[in-house]
């Protein structure tokens, strides 16, 4: 089978919820970072395959929004194109089915990634289709319905990082300690530049003029003084909060992939090499705890240690998601990600 590369990669910066960004639809974040893909590589539009994007909050988007993308991008028509919805692993998903098409030789380029807009995720008025004849009805958020209620327990998902804390016996204490590293890591990255080559700079135009945002915005709205003294959100006798949680935000991220053979015949230096994926997956309420297993999965597959490998990215949906997979692959923070995760930087 082919060997498998990604050669350039874009994102925008990560909104804060009804923040910069607000005003962009899902599919509109998507086109700005597919579109600085085409112009950073100079890749021939004719040769893109197909763009998969992850997109959860899909309500209200209007017909294939990862097509809506790939088009507003200035892709031709012809250009196939796939949306995924997986929770909290839909842009990642995208990549890993882009790897493997080209893998088998169904595809020699591929665009993948994500967008979301969590800000302009509607409200649902079930059955309103039919009429409402007599009493009262109830308006549904779509962030909560769709994104963020484990449908078969019906708790939000907060109450899930709730147990896992209580089956790991994790403190707030700890929680704590952990956020506050992944926003000092972000904070640190935004000053050292580390993310300035991946974003790209949007522009939000208003009627008082133009605006660029080109920085994440959750890092510098941290109050670390507050931090020790919220309310859990979820559980008043719990020990997750807003602040050892991921936030709600908008953005889009995509990446440039194709078999190592194309590369080298367009004058690509590959960035990184795709030598083996895996997912996994458990009872809805310990979701928590599926990464673990993947990594193990994934380490398998590759014929490779824990050792091996000198940094992981384990996504921060909760400080309890990140410390329970460590504690479970015996990992420490040291190389996990460092340079801020999900709650310092935000969760689109």
């Amino acid at each position: 089978m082919k060997k498998v590369v990604i050669t350039h990669i874009k994102r925008t910066p990560v909104g804060a919820f009804n923040g910069a960004l607000s005003s962009f639809t899902a599919p509109q974040l998507g086109s700005i970072v597919i579109k600085a893909l085409l112009e950073e590589s100079k890749i021939d539009k004719n040769s893109i395959d197909e763009v998969i994007m992850g997109n959860v909050l899909t309500a209200g988007l209007g017909q294939a929004p990862a097509r809506q993308a790939a088009i507003y991008a200035g892709l031709p028509e012809k250009t196939e194109a796939l949306t995924i919805n997986k929770m909290c692993g839909s842009g990642l998903k995208a990549v890993m089915l882009a790897h493997q098409a080209i893998q088998c030789g169904d595809a020699d380029i591929i665009i993948a990634g994500g967008q979301e807009s969590m800000s302009n995720a509607p409200y649902i008025l079930q059955g309103a289709r039919n009429g409402y004849r007599l009493g009262n009805s109830t308006i549904y958020d779509s962030v909560l319905l769709d994104g963020l209620t484990d449908v078969y327990n019906n708790i939000h998902m907060g109450l899930c990082a709730e147990s896992c804390a209580k089956d790991f016996s994790f403190t707030r204490e700890e929680l704590d300690t952990f956020a506050t590293l992944s926003y000092n890591r972000a904070i640190a990255a935004q000053k050292d530049g580390k993310f300035n080559d991946e974003i790209v700079p949007v522009t939000v135009v208003t009627r008082k003029g133009e605006t660029i945002v080109k920085d994440d915005e959750e890092p510098g709205k941290v109050n670390f003084d507050k931090m020790a003294t919220l309310r859990p959100a979820f559980d008043k006798n719990g020990v997750v909060t807003a602040a050892n949680a991921s936030k709600l935000n908008d953005g889009a991220a995509a990446v440039l992939i194709m078999s190592e053979e194309k590369a080298l015949e367009l004058g690509y230096k590959p960035i990184v090499e795709i030598v083996a994926q895996s997912s996994a997956a458990k009872a809805p309420i310990e979701f928590t705890t599926a990464p673990a297993d993947a990594i193990k999965k994934v380490l398998k597959r590759a014929n490779l240690k824990t050792t091996d490998i000198d940094l992981y990215e384990i996504n921060e949906a909760f400080a309890v998601v990140s410390l329970a997979v460590a504690k479970l692959t015996g990992l420490t923070t040291e190389n996990v990600n460092v340079n801020g995760g999900a709650i310092a930087l935000g969760h689109p």
